[in-house]
């Protein structure tokens, strides 16, 4: 067990669930607007980031090098451009990743709200606090 592999770690889970927090309130409050469109509350949202996030997780656990690029990005001086120069390089994986986000595409254009890893991160960490 590598302890900076876990803070690591710890540190993407925390920044996954925090930003959902923020998704979630914003989704609240855009509610009255949205909600006559299927699938814009807070709980449709909710549940298509957490099977986009289930099947990412399987995803990357079959894929290790995808799973060691984006775990060992937390460490980097500039992690979006490691996590970039990875995908550069293997781009059928960020192809099947980008298939795997597909419903959160969809709900940001149907619904007009976007969801990004940083509002699942969010509610994650309010959660755990």
């Amino acid at each position: 067990m590598h302890i900076p592999t876990i803070g690591i770690r710890r540190g993407l889970v925390g920044a996954c669930i925090g930003g959902a927090v923020g998704t979630l309130v914003a989704t609240t409050i855009a509610l009255p607007t949205a909600a006559a469109q299927p699938g814009c509350t807070a709980a449709g949202l909710s549940s298509a980031i957490g099977s986009v996030g289930a099947q990412t997780g399987d995803y990357l656990a079959s894929h290790p090098g995808a799973n060691d690029a984006v775990t060992n990005a937390g460490g980097s001086p500039d992690p979006e451009g490691a996590i970039r120069t990875y995908f550069v390089a293997h781009p059928q994986e960020w192809a099947d990743l980008q298939r795997i986000a597909q419903p959160l595409r969809a709900l940001r254009q149907q619904c007009n709200v976007q969801v990004a890893p940083a509002d699942i991160a969010r509610l994650f960490d309010a959660m755990a606090s």
